[in-house]
């Protein structure tokens, strides 16, 4: 199906606007996160429900695409709708982070490079399901997306690690 006439494609699109609007207000201010829920901030819990659902759901999906075959479709839509979302929550705490007051300005290393690296998955997710630039070769998109997911976890785990100030 042509990417003008999907839903999926629209709806995609949609939600990715409201992650740009929800960044800049968040960079902006205009919505108040510094608000401790429990010992941590709001933005932490939104990254940590973001990043927990794509670092357990990645492998569910992987392994029920192949057990599951005659269910991709809704697979994928599961796949690609849960990852937005938590891009979205992912988006919203890197945003509140960057737009601290530069007294408090975070160091942004691992968490920066973490932030491209979930960019460039969404990214290459997007244009693999619904064959955006046709002159790439899917099984090329592909293997980008899922070597970048491997990249994922290994930041994941190092810029947790420096969080909690283990390392």
């Amino acid at each position: 199906m042509k990417p003008i006439k999907d839903l999926d494609f629209w709806s995609s699109l949609v939600i990715i606007f409201i992650i740009i609007y929800l960044m800049i207000a968040t960079y902006l201010r205009w919505f108040q996160l510094h608000v401790l829920v429990g010992p941590f901030f709001i933005d932490h819990w939104f990254v940590w429900i973001g990043t927990l659902y794509i670092a357990f759901v990645l492998p569910i999906f992987y392994v029920s695409k192949r057990r599951y075959p005659k269910r991709l479709t809704t697979l994928i839509r599961i796949h690609a709708f849960g990852n937005l979302f938590a891009f979205m929550l992912i988006s919203v705490h890197f945003a509140q982070q960057i737009g601290r007051p530069p007294q408090f300005y975070p160091d942004l290393g691992t968490g920066l490079t973490l932030y491209i690296v979930m960019f460039i998955l969404t990214v290459t997710g997007f244009l693999h399901r619904f064959r955006i630039i046709r002159s790439v070769r899917p099984h090329l998109n592909r293997f980008l997306h899922v070597s970048i997911t491997m990249s994922f976890y290994l930041i994941i785990g190092i810029h947790t690690l420096e969080g909690l100030k283990i390392l």
